[in-house]
């Protein structure tokens, strides 16, 4: 889950050369593997001043100003994936000037090649998702390497880029990306336009759209493919990474020809995500029947275990609700994030203190002590310290309820104009008050969109009251669809339940990776239990709870923030490695692997000896 504010990104970067375009049509021997996709596929080549790594941007380009439109009310094709590529870059990877991408780990080189993207549908979807392939133009033909991989957050296609991307096509592999159903196409009810495949938008009907809802008389504001599909993607996600996967080797038949058929046989397929992308790669692991996947590395990854672990809807409305009040607390105190610049306890985290002391959920006579005791009710919930510490980020920024409000919609199967809770979304004027969208705005979106509003100009209205603390309202209502009984709640916890984790094969090699002070997916959930459950069922997963690190690696730039924290990234990378050594050069696959003991970055600029990364 990948979202956070985007103030800091505001200013202009000059224009670069855009790539060539053509299309093609999904027929011919190569499109046998693919008749999952409907429609065109576009195949766009990329060189002389672009590529597929950073869109001709470098990694300074990456870490700079957004990539300007020439027109921003009509953006081309191009441009738009310029920006879409930086904005999923940025909101990854610690690009910034101490953080030490590009010299202590990783690095953005020019890649040339070509990219076939496509729409492509799970049987039984509602609506399509994203696919791409984009193969280097060294690809290494007779070392076949296939990288497979799920956008993170609710990012679109390019959401893994700084990931699978970064890490496999200088090494010559092929990268194949999926969405899963997820990504910013958002489609707009006032100009009834969404997004085509080259990114522009499009109205309805006039050609295949990322997302298309059915037509609704009356109807308004904005609707978003992840939330309100009515197909549940999350369920699907291990499904969308195994289809990818096929995409990608039907791909490489296209591009080579003269080497065709490419297999799981004769290509060696690894699948690497982090977050959402990370149990995304994970169930996919859990499904692969077809023995498709030769390895697995996961970073941060949102997985579920049922009976074992607790279920992001689960922990999150939990958090919306009681995390703003025991983050008051003074044991808190200095934790970045948790006080206003003044010093000061946020006044709506004082009012969340008081209004649940007034219902009786909170013991003790004052804002202190009501803190001590909403604290006190997460750890019996399981939630621990660092954890808590480090999801004062989370809180300030307002996350849980923007996560909540819309995985409830999903998990409802409900259209834009019935979320639960009284929740929609609409375009925002510059008064902050619901208005049509200005086309720049809207034309932007796909790029820039996290895939989750709030943000670029779309509001989460609704689920709110005229309290002193109007957001609870609102919270307490989407807690009550994991708690209660009712038709509505009975579908959000039947569709929870179908995301859990199935069981990979015995032969896998599979690497988890999570940072120790991750306080939007936290390890005791999420990783824990599942690597639990697969030693209980004789699986031998390698595991890594990384010291130090947290779970959104771009928010190691903000003040005070990244000074307690490591970047997790770099160990995945690590990771990758490993596994390509065992994969391709017959190195043994370890049975343990000691967890790095990295020191935090402090006030200076990260340097190789933090990490601890073994040599």
């Amino acid at each position: 889950m990948s979202l956070f504010p985007r103030a800091w990104l505001i200013l202009l970067l000059a224009p670069v050369i855009a790539g060539c375009v053509s299309t093609s049509r999904t027929t011919g021997h190569s499109m046998k593997a693919a008749d999952f996709v409907r429609g065109d596929i576009r195949i766009t080549d990329y060189r002389h001043g672009d590529d597929l790594l950073s869109a001709g941007l470098g990694l300074k380009g990456l870490s700079g100003p957004p990539a300007p439109f020439a027109d921003p009310q009509h953006p081309t094709a191009s441009e738009l994936r310029r920006r879409a590529i930086q904005a999923s870059w940025k909101g990854i990877a610690d690009l910034g000037p101490l953080g030490g991408y590009g010299h202590v780990y990783g690095g953005v080189p020019d890649v040339p090649g070509r990219e076939y993207q496509a729409f492509a549908w799970i049987p039984g979807a509602r609506q399509p998702h994203r696919v791409l392939l984009q193969v280097p133009d060294h690809f290494d033909t007779q070392r076949r390497c296939l990288v497979v991989t799920a956008s993170s957050g609710s990012r679109g296609i390019y959401g893994a880029i700084a990931l699978a991307g970064a890490w496999g096509l200088p090494r010559g592999c092929a990268v194949a990306y999926t969405d899963k159903g997820t990504g910013a196409g958002y489609f707009d009810y006032t100009s009834d336009t969404g997004v085509a495949l080259d990114g522009t938008r499009a109205q309805r009907a006039s050609a295949p759209l990322e997302f298309e809802p059915p037509a609704q008389a009356g109807a308004q504001g904005v609707a978003i493919k992840h939330l309100h599909s009515g197909d549940n993607p999350e369920a699907d996600w291990g499904r969308h990474v195994l289809q990818a996967a096929r995409f990608g080797l039907a791909m490489l038949d296209k591009a080579f020809p003269g080497q065709a058929p490419f297999t799981a046989q004769n290509t060696t397929i690894i699948a690497t995500g982090l977050s959402n992308g990370g149990g995304a790669v994970l169930q996919a692991a859990g499904l692969d029947d077809e023995h498709l996947l030769a390895g697995v590395v996961a970073l941060e990854p949102n997985i579920y275990v049922q009976g074992q672990g607790r279920a992001l809807y689960d922990y999150a409305t939990q958090a919306s609700i009681l995390l703003p009040c025991a983050l008051s607390g003074e044991r808190f105190a200095k934790v970045p994030l948790a006080r206003t610049p003044e010093g000061k306890v946020p006044a709506a985290w004082t009012a969340r203190c008081a209004s649940l002391h007034a219902q009786g959920k909170l013991v003790g006579g004052d804002a202190q002590a009501q803190a001590e005791s909403a604290y006190h009710q997460l750890r019996e919930a399981g939630w621990i310290d660092n954890a808590m510490a480090v999801s004062a980020s989370v809180t300030a920024f307002d996350l849980w309820r923007a996560i909540t409000a819309g995985y409830a919609s999903s998990y409802a199967r409900t259209d834009a104009s019935n979320m639960p809770c009284g929740f929609h979304y609409a375009a925002l004027g510059a008064d902050g008050k619901p208005a049509a969208a200005t086309d720049a705005v809207r034309a932007a979106w796909w790029a820039d969109g996290s895939g989750i509003p709030p943000g670029n100009g779309i509001g989460l209205l609704g689920g709110t009251d005229a309290s002193g603390d109007p957001a609870l309202a609102g919270e307490q209502c989407l807690r009550a669809l994991w708690e209660g009984h009712d038709e509505q709640a009975r579908a959000v916890q039947a569709s929870v339940a179908a995301t859990a984790a199935t069981l990979p094969r015995a032969d896998l090699p599979l690497f988890v990776l999570h940072g120790a002070d991750d306080g939007l997916l936290p390890t005791v959930f999420s990783s824990e239990p599942y690597i639990a459950w697969l030693r209980e069922q004789g699986r031998h997963p390698l595991y890594w709870k990384v010291p130090h690190a947290q779970h959104f690696d771009a928010f190691l730039p903000l003040p005070g923030f990244g000074q307690s924290h490591l970047p997790l990234m770099p160990y995945g990378y690590w990771a990758l490695d490993r596994l390509w050594a065992h994969l391709y050069e017959a190195a043994p696959w370890p049975t343990d692997l000691p967890t790095p003991q990295g020191r935090a970055r402090g006030a200076g600029a990260l340097d190789a000896a933090m990490l601890d990364l073994p040599r």
